[in-house]
């Protein structure tokens, strides 16, 4: 009997340590998790955390990310954000992200800085939307109300918001947000 090397996949052990490091940066905010913590957790050695992610400031960057805001066009961002955050199927990673985020409020470690600059690419590519004064405001206010509804649907989990058709949220949604960013692209 030959014993043939294991077989590794990549994107599953990449995804592995992502889910591990996301509900754990939730179960005990960015400080308390270490990186040796993330690979038992994967189920991995943590020398490929380093290899996918390359730190543990990174690792927590991917994880609260979920994409690139580079592959979204900036029109097409609100639309996906919602429908990113109000699929069903996603609820408890979502959670998971907005607790950990929510942990970092109030401090100032890696953790509150990575979360600001996440913050500020979402409000600059949301502000790209509008030609009207105040366009980064208009952009951050958007962005709250957007992760607010997200945290009382998921988190709080409010009726009648948390019972309520994620295509009607949405449908209700996006209007009232141009009109606040005076989206000039959709007329």
């Amino acid at each position: 009997m030959t014993d043939e090397p294991r077989r590794r996949d990549a994107a599953a052990t990449r995804q592995a340590l992502l889910d591990a490091a996301t509900q754990l940066f939730a179960e005990r905010g960015y400080d308390r998790t270490t990186v040796r913590d993330i690979a038992t957790r994967a189920g991995v050695n943590q020398a490929l955390l380093f290899r996918y992610f390359g730190s543990k400031e990174a690792m927590f960057a991917a994880a609260m990310a979920g994409r690139d805001l580079h592959e979204v066009e900036p029109g097409a961002l609100l639309a996906k954000m919602l429908d990113h955050l109000l699929a069903p199927e996603s609820t408890e990673r979502r959670d998971q992200v907005l607790t950990a985020l929510l942990r970092t409020l109030g401090t100032d470690d890696e953790a509150a800085k990575i979360r600001r600059r996440l913050t500020a690419g979402y409000v600059e590519t949301l502000a790209t939307l509008t030609d009207r004064p105040h366009a980064e405001l208009r952009a951050e206010l958007v962005l709250a109300w957007v992760f607010g509804i997200s945290f009382l649907r998921g988190v709080a989990a409010t009726p009648p918001l948390a019972d309520a058709d994620p295509a009607l949220v949405r449908d209700l949604v996006l209007p009232a947000a141009r009109v606040l960013l005076e989206d000039i692209s959709s007329n």
